[in-house]
């Protein structure tokens, strides 16, 4: 069963029925995948953007009045207090040039407050084995910290699907189930910090690459993909008439 038939000199286009359902659905969908990367890019992009605008801006000293999340997302921050070793906590399965390690999160308490800001401090390798844990350096005098506010609730936290903690050693960064684990009156950011303390802690943090490219370059292979599929319904239903039709 064919939908239709054209026909030019020598050439015929009938494209069946069922064939052309099957390319036209996906058509669609691999077009709307492709439009769907694209307003991914779109908001990676416009992301993108205030990530640079922060960096832009001067820093912002924190105090302990609640703050918009939003509002100082990817600025410079600064803080003083002191380190709240109660609460800290290692991220384990943090990479640096091929050695494992892990990052430290200490709770700065906010001078003359009860709020708290997390701050991840920094890298340190696992050691020699994982059964005992590495010695961290942390001072308990006054401290002013500057570095970046970054979302606690990003899934760049989130790396396994393992218990979230046991102990100390935590395998993600859950922001609220660390709220409830701490008690603490927590600023919504976890401060990524910049500022050297001679700590022996590793700060080389790498620049927010929101993955624009990554998302161009799918919809374009969705894209491609689309094209081909309609390209190849137009080439397989053109074919030369029988000979007899020709001659009539």
């Amino acid at each position: 069963m064919h939908l239709f038939t054209l026909s030019l000199g020598r050439w015929q286009f009938r494209p069946g029925v069922w064939p052309t359902l099957a390319a036209a659905v996906f058509a669609v969908l691999t077009f709307s995948l492709g439009n769907w990367q694209m307003d991914r890019a779109a908001y990676k992009r416009e992301l993108q953007a205030r990530i640079d605008a922060g960096e832009r801006l001067p820093a912002w000293q924190v105090s302990a009045a609640p703050v918009n999340k939003s509002e100082v997302l990817h600025r410079r921050i600064i803080a003083t207090g002191k380190f709240d070793t109660r609460y800290q906590i290692l991220l384990d399965n943090r990479i640096h040039d091929g050695v494992a390690g892990y990052h430290v999160l200490t709770p700065l308490m906010i001078d003359n407050s009860s709020r708290a800001i997390l701050v991840n401090r920094g890298w340190l390798p696992v050691g020699k084995n994982r059964d005992t844990l590495p010695s961290i350096t942390t001072t308990s005098a006054q401290v002013k910290i500057t570095g970046v506010a970054v979302d606690p609730d990003t899934r760049y936290f989130e790396l396994s699907r393992a218990a979230p903690y046991q102990g100390r050693v935590w395998q993600n960064l859950n922001f609220s189930s660390y709220v409830a684990w701490s008690g603490l009156n927590l600023q919504p950011f976890v401060l990524q910090q910049q500022s050297e303390a001679g700590d022996g802690l590793l700060r080389l943090w790498p620049r927010p690459d929101t993955g624009v490219d990554t998302h161009w370059s799918y919809a374009m292979q969705w894209y491609g993909l689309c094209a081909t599929l309609v390209t190849l319904w137009l080439v397989l239903n053109v074919k030369r008439k029988p000979i007899d039709d020709v001659a009539h």
